[in-house]
C-alpha cells in the first residue's frame, strides 16, 4: 500500500456532529483497551461525540445503559490486560430481531459510526449489520418506531474493524492485538519450567491456546528452543512418535537435562486425529519412562498486562481507525485497520475474512503445504527456521566446509553451526579479537542461549583503530574467512574501521556482516536493533508498577528518565507505551516556555479526575534541563495541585530476560546473516583459491528496513550518520510523537499522509513476519 500522495493535516478531517460507538466483542485480547482508550481519545479530539457500548453485541441489542457517552476522564488509567467495557459472545445479535433491536438502539443516540475490535467472527457480524442497516431503518419506520427524519439522518452505516485476537490468525495484518502479550505470558512459563525440569531432568509438554492457528506454539517454540512442536497447519509425518522418542532419548544421551514439547491445541496429525498433551505424555511414559509433566496454560495466556508492543499497535490502530471513519463516503467498503510494515493501512473487511477462512478450508482438505503458504511468508520462514535449528545433529553429521567463522559479542547465537562452517566465539568483542580471546564453539555449547539475557561472550565499548594490526594478526592465525558483529553503535564504527583498513592489511579482506543490537535503536540502517523491544517492556513495566504506587495517594507527578544516549526512541515509544503526558527528546529541542506551556497543561488536567502524570526524559536531551531542573520545576509550579516524584530508570532497562519479540527477531536475523557469509564465502573462493573480499558489498550491516531485512554496505549508511550524537539523521518513529501528544490531549497537526487508504488485501503480500511488524 502507497501513502496518500497528498499531504493531509486530519484538521480537514471535523467530527462535529459525528457520533462514534466503539466496542469489543468475542474473545478478549491484552491491548483491546489500548485500542478504546485510543478511539476514544482521538473520536473527542476531532469533535465527535463518542460511546462504549458495554458488553459487545449484547449490549447494542440490549441498550439502556449499555450504551453511554465516553469522557476524556473516563479512559483515564486502563492501559491494562483485558477489555473494561467487556466483550461478550452474542447469539440475538445473529438474529434479524437481533440486529433490528440494536439498529433502534443506535438511531435512538444518532450513532452512524461503529469501531468494532475483535476477532473475524465479530467483524463478519459487523458487515452483515451494516449490509442489512437500510432495510432495518425501513423496517423500524414501518413499525412507526421511527419517522423519515431517523432514517435520513442516520442512512449510512460505516463500520471499522480492529483485529483483537491472542492466536494471530487473520490474514491481512502483521500482528493482531493481543498475540505479544500472550507469547510473553508463554515464554514467562517456559523459563519458569526451564528451572525446574533442569533440576530434575525432566520432560515437559506445553499446550498452548491456537484452536485453528499453531502461530503462538510455533513462535514460542522458536523463541524458548523447544524440542518439538506440533501445530494443525504442518501435522507431523506419519510415523512420528519414532522420531520424536529417538530424538528425545538422544538428548538424554548427550547430557542435556531438559526437554520441551510444545502443542497447539488444536493440533492434528495426517489423518485429522487430534493430538494432545496427554496423548504425549503418555507416549514418553510407555516409551522411554522419563518423568514427563503436562501444563496446560490455559486462560493464562488471554491475562496479564499488555506488552508495549501490543499497546503501541493499538494505540495507532485505535487513532486510525477514527480517522477511517471520518474520511469514510457512503460507497466505501467497510475496512479492517491493519499494520503493514511500519504503516497503519485500511483494508477492505470481507477480503481479509475471505483470505482468513481459505486458510482453514486447507487445512480441512488436508492441503497443509497450502494451509503454511496462505498463512504468509512470516509463518513459512519461523517453521523454516524452526526445522534449521532444532534438527539435533551430531557435529559429524554436519555439514563440512574449510571455513572459519568468527562472531564477537554474541546475544543470540542459536543455529550458526547450521552452516557447517567450523565457529569460532570471540569474547569481550574487538578487544578479545587483537588479544587472542577465540575459541572454537559447537552445536552444543550454545543450547538454550536464546533465553537469556545479556551478552554470554561478554562485550566491550573498546574500537579496532588502535589495533589494527594485532586484529589482522590474529585472524591470519585463527585463519578466519569471515567475520559477524553483532552489537550497537561502537559494532558499526568499528566495521566501518575494518573495512577502511583492508587496503593496509590482507587478512582483513574477508566477508564481513553486522547484526544491530543495541536498547537505544540508534543504528543507521535499521528500523529496529534487537534488544530494544525487551527494554521498551521494562521501562513500560516500570512506569505503570511507579503509577501504581500513587494509585491510593493525592495527585502525583512524576519525572522518570530513560536511557538512549541521544537517542529518543525509547523514550518516546515507551511514553506511548505508558501513556506519558509528555515526553522530552534530543530530536525535537525545546526551551524554557515549552517546558512552562507543559507544566500549565499537567496543573489543567489534575484538576480533573485525572490524578497521576507521567513525564519521561531521554537520558541526553538538554544537558542544562536536567532531570534534577525538571524535577524541581514541575514541584515548584505544581504546588497545591500535585506533587512530584523523580525515578532514573539506568541499567534495569539493559536487563532481565529477552522478550519474545527479541528472542524471535534475533535468531531470524542471525540466521539470515549466516547465510549472507556462507553466500559470500562460495562467492570469493574461487578455482580452489580464496579470493579477496574487499568490495563494498562484502561489508554490510544487515537491518529491518519497514517490512524487510535488508543487506547495506556500511560505507553507504555514512551519509545517514550524525556520529556526534551516534543517531541516524532520518528516524520513523519520531512521526510517532503526534499520536503520543494526541493522546494525551495536546493541540497539535498529526500528518496523516502515511495512514493508510482503501488497499484490496491482494495487493498486500502476505502476513510479514512478527519481527518486521513495527512497534
Amino acid at each position: 500500500p502507497q501513502p496518500h500522495d497528498t499531504r493531509k493535516f486530519f484538521e480537514n478531517l471535523s467530527g462535529d456532529g459525528k457520533s462514534i460507538a466503539v466496542l469489543t466483542s468475542g474473545g478478549d485480547a491484552q491491548g483491546m483497551n489500548a485500542a478504546v482508550r485510543a478511539a476514544v481519545r482521538m473520536g473527542l479530539y476531532v469533535g465527535a461525540k463518542v460511546y462504549f457500548i458495554h458488553e459487545g453485541y449484547q449490549g447494542m441489542v440490549d441498550g439502556g445503559n449499555n450504551i453511554i457517552e465516553a469522557t476524556w476522564e473516563s479512559v483515564s488509567s486502563m492501559l491494562q490486560g483485558g477489555t473494561v467495557i467487556g466483550s461478550a459472545r452474542c447469539k440475538e445479535f445473529r438474529t434479524h430481531e437481533g440486529r433490528l433491536r440494536a439498529a433502534l438502539n443506535l438511531v435512538q443516540r444518532e450513532i452512524t459510526n461503529i469501531c468494532v475490535i475483535g476477532g473475524d467472527g465479530s467483524l463478519t457480524g459487523a458487515n452483515l449489520f451494516r449490509e442489512e442497516w437500510s432495510g432495518l431503518l425501513q423496517e423500524l419506520k414501518q413499525q412507526g418506531t421511527i419517522d423519515d427524519e431517523a432514517v435520513r439522518n442516520n442512512s449510512i452505516l460505516h463500520i471499522v474493524g480492529m483485529v483483537g485476537s491472542i492466536d494471530n490468525d487473520f490474514c491481512g495484518t502483521d500482528m493482531t492485538i493481543g498475540t505479544d502479550s500472550a507469547l510473553h505470558r508463554i515464554i514467562e512459563v517456559v523459563d519458569a519450567i526451564m528451572t525446574t525440569a533442569q533440576s530434575h531432568q525432566r520432560t515437559f509438554v506445553l499446550e498452548v491456546m491456537g484452536r485453528h492457528c499453531g502461530y503462538l506454539a510455533l513462535v514460542s517454540a522458536l523463541a524458548c528452543g523447544a524440542d518439538w512442536v506440533f501445530i494443525p497447519e504442518m501435522p507431523p509425518e506419519d510415523g512420528w512418535e519414532d522420531s520424536m522418542c529417538q530424538k528425545l532419548s538422544e538428548n538424554r544421551a548427550d547430557k542435556k537435562r531438559l526437554n520441551i514439547m510444545i502443542v497447539a491445541e488444536g493440533a492434528i496429525d495426517r489423518h485429522n486425529k487430534a493430538i494432545t498433551a496427554d496423548n504425549i505424555k503418555e507416549l514418553v511414559v510407555s516409551r522411554l519412562g522419563f518423568d514427563t509433566r503436562v501444563t496446560i496454560l490455559g486462560h493464562v495466556q488471554r491475562g496479564g498486562t499488555p506488552s508495549a508492543f501490543d499497546r503501541i499497535l493499538a494505540s495507532r490502530m485505535g487513532v486510525e481507525a477514527v480517522l477511517a471513519l471520518l474520511e469514510a463516503s457512503a460507497d466505501t467498503p467497510a475496512c479492517v485497520v491493519s499494520l503493514v510494515g511500519n504503516q497503519a493501512v485500511r483494508l477492505p473487511l470481507m477480503e481479509c475474512v475471505q483470505m482468513t477462512q481459505e486458510v482453514q478450508k486447507a487445512m480441512d482438505e488436508k492441503k497443509f503445504e497450502e494451509a503454511v503458504r496462505l498463512r504468509g511468508r512470516s509463518f513459512e520462514n519461523n517453521l523454516v527456521t524452526y526445522r534449521l535449528l532444532s534438527s539435533r545433529k551430531a557435529d559429524s553429521e554436519l555439514p563440512t566446509s574449510n571455513f572459519n567463522v568468527a562472531v564477537l559479542n554474541v546475544g543470540a547465537p542459536a543455529g550458526m553451526n547450521a552452516a557447517g562452517h567450523r565457529m569460532f566465539a570471540v569474547s569481550d568483542g574487538f578487544e578479545g579479537l587483537y588479544k587472542g580471546k577465540i575459541k572454537e564453539i559447537t552445536w552444543g555449547d550454545v543450547g538454550g542461549w536464546t533465553g537469556q539475557g545479556g551478552s554470554l561472550l561478554g562485550t566491550k565499548r573498546t574500537l579496532p583503530g588502535k589495533h589494527l594490526d594485532k586484529i589482522a594478526e590474529q585472524m591470519k592465525l585463527h585463519k578466519i574467512n569471515a567475520l559477524m558483529v553483532i552489537g550497537g553503535f561502537e559494532a558499526y564504527m568499528g566495521l566501518l574501521e575494518l573495512a577502511k583498513a583492508r587496503d593496509a592489511h590482507e587478512a582483513l579482506c574477508v566477508p564481513m556482516i553486522m547484526v544491530p543490537a543495541t536498547v537505544s535503536n540508534n543504528i543507521p540502517g535499521s528500523d529496529l536493533s534487537i534488544g530494544s523491544d525487551t527494554a521498551l517492556n521494562a521501562i513500560t513495566h516500570t512506569c505503570d508498577r511507579i503509577k501504581q504506587s500513587a494509585s491510593g495517594t493525592k495527585r502525583r507527578v512524576f519525572i522518570i528518565e530513560t536511557m538512549g544516549g541521544y537517542c529518543g526512541y525509547l523514550a518516546t515509544v515507551g511514553g506511548l507505551a505508558a501513556g506519558a503526558d509528555s515526553v522530552y527528546i534530543y530530536e525535537e529541542p525545546f526551551d524554557i516556555r515549552d517546558l512552562q506551556a507543559n507544566v500549565e497543561h499537567l496543573t489543567e488536567k489534575m484538576k480533573t479526575s485525572i490524578q497521576r502524570g507521567i513525564v519521561l526524559r531521554n537520558e541526553n536531551c538538554n544537558e542544562n534541563f536536567s532531570t534534577d531542573f525538571m524535577y524541581q520545576l514541575y514541584s515548584e509550579e505544581g504546588r497545591g495541585v500535585f506533587d512530584c516524584r523523580k525515578n532514573i530508570l539506568g541499567h534495569m532497562q539493559q536487563g532481565g530476560a529477552p522478550s519474545p519479540f527479541d528472542r524471535n527477531f534475533s535468531t531470524k536475523i542471525a540466521a539470515k546473516a549466516m547465510q549472507w557469509i556462507t553466500r559470500s564465502l562460495k562467492e570469493s573462493f574461487k578455482g580452489g583459491e580464496m579470493m579477496f573480499a574487499n568490495s563494498e558489498d562484502t561489508a554490510c550491516l544487515l537491518g529491518m528496513r519497514r517490512r524487510a531485512l535488508v543487506f547495506q554496505p556500511v560505507s553507504h549508511l555514512q551519509e545517514e550518520t550524525d556520529f556526534v550524537h551516534r543517531i541516524p539523521k532520518e528516524q520513523w518513529w519520531l512521526k510517532l510523537r503526534p499520536l503520543m501528544k494526541i493522546l494525551a490531549k495536546y493541540k497539535t497537526s498529526y500528518d496523516v499522509s502515511d495512514s493508510g487508504q482503501l488497499e484490496h488485501v491482494s495487493r498486500v503480500r502476505p502476513k510479514e513476519s512478527h519481527t518486521s511488524a513495527a512497534i
